[in-house]
């Protein structure tokens, strides 16, 4: 999957029912109230020296900000929004719903809109677990607001 075929799945989530329990989907995850797509997986960084995980952090930044244009235009300027502040509060203790709990533990910001046709919010975040793992250019669709 590319660039070319990322709106389709983003509009597909849009429509489609959101699981009834949390799991594997046939494009990423999902549970109540939410789809998790994983747009895009890179290698892994076992062996690397830093440089090559830079130039994939670069583009994987460049591929979202490219489909962000597009959601762009659907649907106005994104809001940039950092999910620091709940990972924080999870860590002390506060429940923070999904998708943005398991989203902050790995997703740094995310770019997100809101549909006027569903009513659900849309976002695009760049996901690494850890220096030596994979990246990941996520889409979430959620009726969760933001926090």
């Amino acid at each position: 999957m590319n660039i070319t075929h990322w709106p389709a799945t983003i509009d597909l989530l849009c429509t489609r029912d959101f699981p009834a329990e949390h799991g594997r989907t046939d494009v990423g995850t999902g549970g109540p109230g939410y789809h998790i797509a994983e747009l895009h997986t890179s290698g892994d960084f076992w062996e690397d020296d830093g440089a090559e995980r830079e130039q994939t952090e670069a583009q994987y930044e460049i591929d979202r900000d490219g489909l962000g244009e597009r959601l762009s235009e659907r649907w106005g300027a994104s809001q940039v929004i950092s999910l620091a502040g709940a990972f924080e509060r999870s860590q002390g203790g506060e429940d923070i719903p999904e998708p943005w709990a398991s989203l902050s533990a790995h997703v740094p910001d995310v770019h997100l809109w809101k549909s006027p046709e569903t009513g659900r919010w849309i976002a695009l975040g760049v996901s690494q677990w850890d220096k030596e793992l994979p990246f990941q250019l996520l889409a979430v669709v959620t009726e969760t607001d933001p926090l």
